[in-house]
């Protein structure tokens, strides 16, 4: 009769081991597959470029970014932006970050496009082409050769012809639209003048902004620059990414 109690305790004590196994294992299971699960969602882009000419929409109203990435548009945006505020472009290179005021006022069909192409994450990943050390650093082609756009072209405002004669059409710390062949032909490359650059520069480009925060950061940019007017720069720097804040207005 104790031989047979005690077998039972026995298989008793095999049967709860075989199920504290097996439900370890089912444990272990699915931890392994919520990890791979996890690694699969992470793993997807989250702002896959978007190739495709679209349409200009305007972001929603108090939102300056969207979920992904666009570099190619049927037409200039229409006004997306306030007339009366000043926006400020948080532009983050590989060397640091600087700050772009942009009154709307002073021009505002160029604020409204580089506000606009900054929310699709236009410039993010693109690299400052054409850099004429102690003059200026040019960017913002997606395609990094210099000749390219955000599909479509648009008419600025230029400075006074008076100021031919003073030299002083672009400023330090300025920023302006690079256009191709005059100011009808704007697009999306901009150029930043520093200290003692500008001063030959004719009244055919359109002013829309002036860096107000890490000037130093242009410093450095434009310093890596070449010295003849081609500006292929001895080291080539890059935007990470350019950020819209409503500053006033």
């Amino acid at each position: 009769m104790r031989q047979v109690k005690v077998s039972q305790i026995e298989k008793h004590k095999r049967r709860t081991r075989w199920l504290r196994r097996a439900a370890g294992a089912l444990v272990a299971v699915a931890a392994l597959v919520g990890v791979i699960a996890l690694v699969s969602q992470h793993s997807k882009p989250v702002a896959p470029p978007v190739n495709k000419a679209i349409a200009p929409v305007c972001l929603p109203n108090g939102e300056f970014l969207a979920a992904y990435r666009h570099t190619n548009f049927t037409d200039a945006p229409r006004l997306c932006i306030s007339s009366k505020a000043t926006y400020d472009a948080t532009v983050k290179t590989d060397v640091g970050t600087f700050v772009i005021a942009m009154p709307a006022a002073a021009s505002l069909q160029a604020v409204d496009n580089f506000v606009f192409l900054a929310g699709y994450r236009f410039f993010d990943g693109t690299k400052f082409q054409r850099v004429v050390r102690s003059e200026f650093a040019q960017g913002g082609d997606p395609t990094g050769t210099g000749k390219g756009g955000p599909g479509y072209a648009w008419t600025g405002n230029t400075p006074p012809a008076s100021c031919s004669a003073r030299k002083d059409c672009y400023p330090a710390w300025s920023v302006a639209y690079a256009n191709a062949t005059g100011p009808s032909t704007n697009g999306s490359q901009f150029f930043i003048v520093v200290p003692g650059g500008g001063k030959g520069l004719q009244p055919d480009y359109t002013l829309f902004g002036t860096v107000v925060k890490g000037r130093a950061v242009v410093a450095r940019i434009v310093a890596d620059g070449g010295t003849t007017e081609q500006g292929l720069p001895t080291t080539v720097h890059h935007i990470i990414s350019v950020r819209i804040t409503k500053a006033a207005g």
